[in-house]
């Protein structure tokens, strides 16, 4: 038996099936309007020329995600949507679980769609979790490289976990504990030595022409060791959060949804031009 699916095996055994009922609170949280992001009527402006695409991770979708993060980038100027992809069937807010390399096809559709409204030429992803490792596939096989300028990771898994990692996600997100089966290719792919990561990772982690930027923190639980999210290859800033700030002390869900640490990094990855010093002060910015 291959490793990744010997690792499945344990875990698979705790939780079984999709979960068919929400938290009042989740279930809202979910189908709040945007604000400000996913407005097709933007125009890119020349001081932020390329749309910012935001990519959600395991259980997320194009909402919850990016509550914090997405308000931060518009006041800044800049023309910010997001997507849902990975959806099973009867599953109506937690997303990211199917099949990692069919994922990339909605997130090139959905680039496709972007550049098309704005007119622009090219994109900037951003990514948490498994948005920061999935667009890869994109940018490797599906021709995304010629679309895209700059793809920003918040701890992303580029070189996978355990599973027993993936269910430290569990307690942030309720009711999805039903959801983790081996009947969700999206959580297998994600698993050290899985297929699919053997071929994402073969023959280099990078693509030329694309700027990458990999934000980490020490304190993930969820995809370790947290070195393993770092990239080799021309282009890449691989960066720890807390050389940045020694005092921050986010683990791999704050790090995408609430650390404006993290965002500041976000922001000069996005706009190295006009870059400042990202410090424990960025928090208030």
């Amino acid at each position: 038996m291959l490793p990744w699916k010997r690792a499945l095996r344990p875990a698979a055994a705790l939780l079984l099936a999709i979960a068919a009922t929400l938290t009042p609170a989740a279930s809202a949280a979910a189908s709040a309007p945007t604000s400000g992001w996913n407005d097709y009527s933007c125009k890119p402006s020349a001081a932020h020329p390329r749309p910012v695409v935001l990519v959600h991770g395991t259980f997320g979708n194009s909402v919850d995600n990016w509550l914090g993060l997405a308000p931060y980038l518009v006041g800044r100027g800049y023309c910010v949507f997001s997507l849902d992809y990975g959806q099973l069937p009867g599953v109506p807010f937690f997303h990211g679980l199917g099949p990692i390399d069919k994922s990339a096809v909605q997130l090139d559709t959905f680039v496709d769609n972007v550049l098309a409204t704005t007119g622009a030429a090219e994109a900037d992803l951003v990514g948490h979790s498994q948005g920061g490792m999935m667009p890869r596939h994109y940018l490797k096989f599906l021709g995304g490289a010629d679309e895209v300028n700059a793809l920003i990771g918040l701890a992303p898994d580029n070189h996978g976990t355990t599973l027993l990692g993936l269910t430290e996600l569990l307690p942030y997100f309720p009711g999805a504990g039903d959801l983790l089966t081996a009947k969700t290719p999206g959580l297998a792919d994600q698993i050290a030595g899985s297929p699919f990561l053997t071929r994402l990772n073969e023959g280099g982690d990078t693509v030329p022409g694309v700027r990458y930027t990999v934000i980490a923190t020490r304190y993930d639980q969820v995809v370790t060791p947290y070195r393993s999210q770092f990239l080799d290859g021309p282009g890449v800033r691989n960066v720890l959060l807390q050389d940045l700030c020694p005092i921050d002390l986010s683990e791999h869900v704050a790090t995408g949804l609430i650390d404006r640490i993290a965002f500041h990094e976000v922001a000069n990855a996005l706009d190295p031009g006009r870059a400042t010093p990202t410090t424990c002060a960025s928090a208030a910015g």
